[in-house]
C-alpha cells in the first residue's frame, strides 16, 4: 500500500492543530471567513485521502465500496423473513350442511302419503294413523296436515323401496317429494341438494338426476 498521502495528511493536520493551540483563548473567537476556509480545504484533503486510500485497497465504487452504490429493490410487499410476500388466495367459503329434522307437523304433497312419510321419519305407520285419526285404507290429498307423534316407535319393516345411491329418470307428473317417495328413506331435500336444485323446483320428463 502507498503510504505517501497519509503521511502528508499527517503532517497537515498537525500543523494546523500546532496553529490552532497558539491561539488558544478563553473565549472562542468568532468564526471568519478564512476558518471556514480552511475547514473546507481541510475536508477536501481528509476525502482525497480517503479516496486515494480506498482505491489503493481495491474498494473503488465498481467494487462496491463507493458512494454511488445502490441497491437492488425487489417488487411486493416484504414478507416477515424479509423476501418478499406472496398473495394468498382466498378460501371458498364451504357449503354448510343439510340439516333434516322430523317436524312436528307436516303437510302433505303432490304423490305423498302416510305410509311414505312413516318409511321418511322412520316411525311407525300405526302410530302416525292413529295420531292422526286416520284409516289405512283412506284416500289422502296433497295438503293434508299430519300430526307427527313424539316417541313413536321405529317404522316396522324395510324403509327402503329402491336401492341408492342410483340415477333415475323423471316420469311424467314426478316431484321430489313423489320420487322420495319411491325410494322409501330419503328425503326430497337430499335429492334436490345432490342436484344442485331447490326441492320445490319443477321436473322435466326424460331428465336424469342423481338420488343420493
Amino acid at each position: 500500500m502507498n503510504r505517501k498521502p497519509l503521511v502528508v495528511v499527517a503532517l497537515i493536520v498537525s500543523a494546523m492543530l500546532l496553529s490552532a493551540c497558539r491561539q488558544a483563548a478563553s473565549v472562542a473567537p468568532p468564526a471568519t471567513q478564512g476558518d471556514a476556509g480552511a475547514q473546507s480545504q481541510l475536508e477536501a484533503i481528509l476525502n482525497a485521502a480517503g479516496t486515494q486510500t480506498a482505491q489503493a485497497g481495491g474498494l473503488g465504487p465498481e467494487q462496491g465500496g463507493g458512494a454511488n452504490e445502490t441497491a437492488e429493490v425487489g417488487t411486493g410487499t416484504p414478507g416477515a423473513s424479509g423476501g418478499l410476500a406472496t398473495a394468498t388466495p382466498t378460501p371458498k367459503p364451504t357449503e354448510e350442511p343439510l340439516e333434516l329434522t322430523v317436524p312436528d307437523k307436516y303437510t302433505l304433497q303432490k304423490g305423498e302419503f302416510p305410509y311414505c312419510i312413516a318409511r321418511r321419519f322412520n316411525i311407525n305407520a300405526a302410530e302416525l294413523l292413529n295420531a292422526n285419526g286416520l284409516s289405512p285404507n283412506g284416500v289422502f290429498q296433497p295438503g293434508l296436515t299430519l300430526t307427527i307423534p313424539k316417541n313413536a316407535a321405529q317404522f316396522d319393516g324395510e324403509r327402503s323401496l329402491a336401492a341408492h345411491p342410483t340415477d333415475y329418470t323423471v316420469q311424467s307428473g314426478d316431484t321430489f317429494y313423489s320420487i322420495a317417495c319411491k325410494f322409501g328413506d330419503v328425503w326430497p331435500e337430499e335429492i334436490a341438494t345432490a342436484n344442485n336444485t331447490k326441492v320445490t323446483a319443477e321436473l322435466n320428463a326424460g331428465e336424469v338426476i342423481k338420488i343420493p
